[in-house]
This record gives C-alpha cells, sequence and structure tokens, in this order.
C-alpha cells in the first residue's frame, strides 16, 4: 500500500532557542543546522531574521550552508519584517517566507485592538508580499487552536488566495484536545477552498501534554507537515518533539504516513543539541531519554533478556542507541545478575548464581544501582568465601 509522505519542519533553531537559557551563538546553529540537513529534514526554522543582528547572520549563514532542507525565516505581518527575511534568505537554496498573525478573539482584541475584517486584510497583504520575494510562503495563524473554525477558514483562505504554500494551524497554548484538534484539521479540509494545492501543517505546543497527540491527530486527518523540535524543546513546556512524531508514525505502518528522517541519528542528535544548549533531556523521556531503554524491574529484565520485543517496541539500534540497558537493582532477578555477570567475563553455574545472588542483594539493599565494578566486587567476595569455605 502506498504512502503519503509527511514533511518535517524542524524549528530547534527558532522556536527551540526562545528557552530561557538555551541562546545558541552562530557557530553552534551551523553545526545543529548542519546535522538536522544530515537527519533529513525537509524545512529548517533558522530564526527570525527581524530580531537581531545575530538572528539575521544565523540565517544568512545557514541559508549558505544547508544542501537539502528548505531554510525558513520567520516574521510578522509587518513589511519590514518580511523585506529583511528575504534579505537573510537570498543565499538559500530552497528559501521560505513564514509570515503571519494572530487569530483567534483573544489575539485580535487584546494584542492588535483590532477585528476580524482587518486581521485578515494584513494576513493576506503579508503573504502577497512575501510572494514577492519567494515563491514559498507559509501562513501562520497564532493561536489557531483557539480561535473559532469558520473564522479560521476564512483568513486560510485568503491566505491560499495571495499565495501561500503552506497553512500553519498552531496550537499555540497547548489547548486542544487530539480529537479537537484533528476536526480543525479536517474541517479546513474540507471549507477552505484551494486547500487541495496546499500543505497543511501542524505546530502543537506542550502546556497540557498533548503536542505529539496532537500533531499525530492533524495528520491522521490531512495534514502533511509537522513543526517539530528535537527533544521538544520551546517556550513554556515545549513543542511537539521531533523524535517523537517520526517514530511514531514509523511504528504504526496502518497510518500509511511515513517521513524522510534517518532515525539512526536520533540519539546522537538528541545528545548534541543537549549538549549546546545546556538543556538536559529528562532520563524518561520518550525515545532518547537515558531511561528509554533501560530495564530495572526483574519481571522486565528476564523478558528482555528472553526476548528484546517483550517490553521494547523499538530497537534501540534504530534511533542509534547501542543496546537496551540492564540496571541492577534490589529489584533485579537472578537472569539479569547472570546476564551482566556473562558481559563481564563470568560464566555461572545455576548452584553458583543462588550463592552470589544472596552477595548481591546485600549490595542491592545497600546502593541505588549495582554497577559493573560493584559485580567485580561481589565476584571477589563470592570466590573468597568460597576459598575461606574449601
Amino acid at each position: 500500500m502506498s504512502t503519503d509522505k509527511v514533511q518535517i519542519f524542524d524549528t530547534t533553531l527558532r522556536d527551540g532557542e526562545q528557552v530561557p537559557g538555551c541562546k545558541l551563538n552562530t557557530r553552534q546553529k551551523l553545526k545543529i543546522a548542519q546535522r538536522l540537513d544530515e537527519l533529513g529534514v525537509d524545512v529548517i526554522e533558522a530564526g527570525f531574521p527581524v530580531s537581531s543582528p545575530g538572528d539575521f547572520n544565523s540565517v544568512t549563514e545557514i541559508s549558505k550552508l544547508v544542501r537539502n532542507a528548505s531554510v525558513c525565516g520567520l516574521t510578522r505581518a509587518v513589511k519590514k519584517d518580511i523585506e529583511v527575511a528575504a534579505e537573510a534568505l537570498k543565499y538559500a537554496r530552497k528559501p521560505r517566507i513564514h509570515t503571519g498573525i494572530g487569530t483567534s478573539d483573544s489575539h485580535i482584541k487584546y494584542k492588535f485592538n483590532s477585528n476580524r475584517s482587518a486581521i485578515i486584510d494584513r494576513a493576506a497583504e503579508a503573504v502577497a508580499y512575501a510572494k514577492t520575494f519567494v515563491d514559498d510562503v507559509e501562513f501562520y495563524a497564532e493561536d489557531a487552536g483557539r480561535t473559532e473554525n469558520e473564522f479560521l477558514a476564512k483568513i486560510c483562505a485568503e491566505a491560499v488566495k495571495a499565495g501561500a504554500t503552506v497553512l500553519n494551524i498552531p496550537d499555540t497554548t497547548g489547548y486542544c484536545l487530539p480529537e479537537e484538534y484533528g476536526k480543525k484539521i479536517k474541517y479546513l479540509k474540507d471549507h477552505v477552498p484551494g486547500i487541495e494545492n496546499v500543505i497543511i501543517s501542524c505546530h502543537c505546543h506542550n502546556d497540557l501534554g498533548l503536542a505529539t497527540a496532537n500533531a499525530i491527530a492533524g495528520v491522521t486527518n490531512g495534514a502533511r507537515q509537522i513543526e517539530c523540535t528535537i527533544n521538544g524543546i520551546g517556550e513554556r513546556a515545549g513543542n511537539t518533539a521531533l523524535e517523537e512524531v517520526v517514530m511514531i508514525l514509523r511504528q504504526h505502518p496502518s497510518l500509511n504516513l511515513n517521513t524522510d528522517i534517518n532515525p539512526r541519528l536520533l540519539f546522537d542528535t538528541s545528545n548534541m543539541v543537549a549538549r549546546e544548549m545546556g538543556m538536559m533531556v529528562q532520563p524518561n523521556k520518550a525515545i532518547v531519554g537515558a531511561n528509554a531503554f533501560a530495564h530495572s524491574s526483574g519481571i522486565h529484565q528476564d523478558g528482555v533478556i528472553k526476548n528484546r520485543e517483550t517490553y521494547e517496541i523499538i530497537d534501540p539500534a534504530d534511533v542509534g542507541v547501542t543496546e537496551s540497558a540492564i540496571v541492577l537493582t534490589a529489584r533485579s532477578g537472578r537472569a539479569a545478575l547472570a546476564y551482566k555477570a556473562k558481559k563481564l567475563g563470568y560464566e555461572l553455574t545455576k548452584l553458583e548464581l543462588d550463592s552470589v545472588y544472596i552477595e548481591f542483594l546485600s549490595f542491592a539493599d545497600a546502593k541505588k544501582q549495582v554497577l559493573d565494578h560493584d559485580v567485580h566486587q561481589i565476584m571477589e567476595l563470592y570466590r573468597k568465601n568460597t576459598r575461606a569455605i574449601a
């Protein structure tokens, strides 16, 4: 059965970098951009060029460097923003200007002190102006998650008429439930004239922990681009995590959706971004966390040792992790101890294992985790006791 491609729009260098304390210099941005290009992302949102000279320079240099992905610059629906972005993107092989405006009643009233009609006009004018500089123009309807669907369809229709090639439907505050967000995408598919000629994009935030679920609901309802970041970093609680959506689509072939991402680079890319941004990945983070393929429960360890798929739905090697980790603790059983001992060069009979296990439990009760050097110490203690008895 044929599958549809979902484009991966990476905004680690723009939305991700907006996290307090995660500012990157141009050298670091270039390093990450090169890796994102190798990873296989379709679009790299390189920055917000008008925001500072440093950001302008970074977008310019990334435009020169990137060979395969489109390079995108963010703007507001402001002519100066668009002009500056176009200048920064002039060296890009595939430039994209990402322009837009807030569309929820809250944004229209309190942020812009405006009305719906004026906002539609500003949106269309911005897209049309961006189109005079580049062919590829993405329109974002900020706070689309809280925008009434009928009005959202109206403003999207005007953006399409003005020349938008991509419609970004952000759940800016992470408010939507997956079913609600999916229905919003379907409503646009059914009510925006010309929608079949553009790509609908999902840009979801994680304020309620639903960013990944919402993005998947979006693509199963017709969106064909996901905007995401490495490790899910981003404003407040973060964005959709690239590694999560990529592996969800890969692990569920029944969705008939795929990406061009090389998953074997995911773990290394995660570590690179964490180092450069100085933002540690939580150990229980899906796919790339330190504990994602670690097992400490005796029942789980025994199952994984017998057959990895008993407790793992992803082969660690598929995402660039060397192997599953069997972590020895007081909850570990004999099978885990025998497995670890064998890896360290100790072949134990069943009787030997029973005796060593008693020593092991004494260590394990006193420590959170029994490390390799502890296993060596346990074996030495066992041999010493065995010689004394003999």
